[in-house]
C-alpha cells in the first residue's frame, strides 16, 4: 500500500527541486513493462519537457497541487491550444489524445500530477519529438 498524502508529495517536491531536470517520477506500476503506467510526476518551474507525442496511447494528467500549462501543437509546430490546470480554478486534468504533440510548462513550485498512459514504457525517439 502506498498512501498518496502531503508527506509523499512534499518528499517528491524536495527531490524534484534538487534534481538536475527539476522533476522526479514516482512510479506506482510494478515495472516498465506494465500494461498501464501510473505515476506521480513532481515538477518545478523551469523543467524542460520537449514537445512530444505518444503514437499508440493517450495520456491523462490529473493535477494534485500547483499549476501547470499544457500546450498542444500541430504537426507543423504551430501552437494550437493552451490549457491551464489549476485545482483552485476547478480545472483538474486533461486527456491528451494519442498522436497529439504536447508539452507542459510548470507555473508554480511544488506542482505534482498523477499521470496515466498505456504501457509498456518506451523512451521517446527522435521521430516523436518536435522542434518548435
Amino acid at each position: 500500500m502506498i498512501l498518496l498524502d502531503d508527506e509523499l508529495l512534499n518528499e517528491l517536491t524536495a527531490q524534484a527541486s534538487v534534481n538536475q531536470r527539476l522533476r522526479i517520477n514516482y512510479n506506482l506500476h510494478d515495472s516498465l513493462e506494465a500494461p498501464v503506467q501510473r505515476l506521480l510526476n513532481a515538477m518545478e518551474p523551469g523543467t524542460v519537457l520537449p514537445v512530444h507525442r505518444h503514437i499508440d496511447t493517450a495520456e491523462t494528467y490529473l493535477i494534485l497541487r500547483g499549476r501547470l500549462k499544457v500546450l498542444m501543437y500541430s504537426d507543423s509546430g504551430v501552437l494550437t491550444s493552451v490549457h491551464e490546470l489549476n485545482p483552485l480554478q476547478g480545472v483538474y486534468g486533461i486527456n491528451v489524445p494519442a498522436g497529439q504533440w504536447h508539452t507542459v510548462e510548470v507555473l508554480e513550485k511544488g506542482t505534482v500530477i498523477f499521470e496515466v498512459k498505456e504501457g509498456p514504457y518506451r523512451p521517446l525517439s527522435e521521430e516523436h519529438i518536435l522542434t518548435v
